[in-house]
């Protein structure tokens, strides 16, 4: 799905996404307790299709610092993925709710570092403005859907953890490396908007 139209993706992804569960997935190997996050997977409607938002973590940050990632973050008690995401994406970046329209969301994803993260799909009404908090974001940038689901763009690598080897994804937009927990959500993401995936 290399251009999408606005109306199109988003029917596409509310009727894929509002079926049965997903599957979870990850690093389902590791043993021990996860901490309950969510992240917010923002498309932004453009001419040229839509883009994926993103973040680059400030490198002072205890957890995945420098890293990039979606706007998110641990969940509160008693608190929905959806209103963590939303929360989550206010205090990081300067989202309104508002401007956010919840599509769906994707299987948990379980990070090699012990949180089990729910995906939030959302889009977001433009124009684009970002009052990103420095203490917890270095940038904010975007990456057209395009190049994300292009399998040629995609890569695998393999690390060794508690020894175990695993493998995950990454991908490479400019100078900055996606990887870990947020290439491994994109992948889920990618396979949703599969042409296989209507009548999965």
């Amino acid at each position: 799905m290399n251009h999408h139209r606005e109306t199109d993706l988003a029917e596409c992804l509310c009727r894929r996404l509002s079926g049965a569960e997903l599957p979870e997935t990850g690093f389902l190997e590791l043993q021990g307790r996860r901490t309950p996050a969510a992240v917010l997977l923002p498309l932004i409607p453009g001419e040229r299709g839509y883009d994926v938002l993103f973040t680059r973590r400030s490198e002072h940050l205890r957890d995945h610092a420098g890293q990039v990632s979606f706007p998110g973050g641990r969940k509160e008690p008693g608190e929905s993925s959806e209103r963590a995401a939303l929360r989550e994406a206010w205090e990081e970046i300067g989202l309104e709710p508002s401007r956010v329209t919840v599509l769906g969301r994707l299987g948990p994803y379980h990070t090699g570092t012990g949180y089990r993260v729910r995906p939030i799909v959302a889009r977001i009404d433009p124009p684009a403005v970002w009052r990103p908090d420095p203490d917890e974001v270095a940038e904010v940038f975007t990456v057209p859907l395009a190049f994300l689901t292009d399998p040629a763009n995609h890569r695998q690598y393999e690390t060794e953890r508690h020894g175990r080897r695993l493998r995950y994804h990454a991908l490479t937009w400019r100078e900055h490396f996606i990887w870990g927990a947020t290439a491994g959500i994109l992948m889920q993401f990618c396979q949703v908007l599969s042409p296989t995936a209507e009548n999965a």
